[in-house]
């Protein structure tokens, strides 16, 4: 049987998991590092509602922080058990067919090219 805190993790990764803007982040961030005004952008939600999925995000050990500047960008957490990596294989296999989250990946991409939270510059982004 587990031990409480193991279960505590597998509770927060599935909680993490049932919510769409949750999922949509996660989605979007398998492409890698993006900005908090990116992520509003592509999402077309408020930033604190984004920030606050985020926070749990970072509860549940899905995503990490990096701050650079007046910017946090985020990107995925590397999986350090093996429930964790098998949901987010499921996080690639699954859920590439829903249509906001292949019209999220693409809109994260375009913004991307144009260089996102720091356009003219291009230095803020990794």
């Amino acid at each position: 049987m587990m031990s409480a805190r193991p279960q505590n993790a597998v509770n927060l990764i599935f909680r993490a998991f049932s919510d769409r803007t949750r999922l949509r982040i996660l989605s979007i961030l398998r492409q890698g590092e993006h900005c908090v005004g990116d992520l509003v952008e592509i999402l077309k939600v408020p930033q604190p509602k984004v920030s606050r999925h985020l926070a749990y995000l970072r509860k549940a050990g899905l995503v990490e922080p990096r701050d650079q500047g007046l910017w946090t960008f985020y990107r995925l957490a590397t999986a350090k058990a093996p429930f964790h990596r098998k949901m987010l294989e499921c996080l690639s296999a699954c859920y590439g067919d829903v249509p906001e989250i292949a019209k999220d990946e693409g809109k994260a991409k375009e913004l991307k090219k144009s260089g996102g939270c720091c356009p003219d510059s291009g230095s803020c982004g990794a």
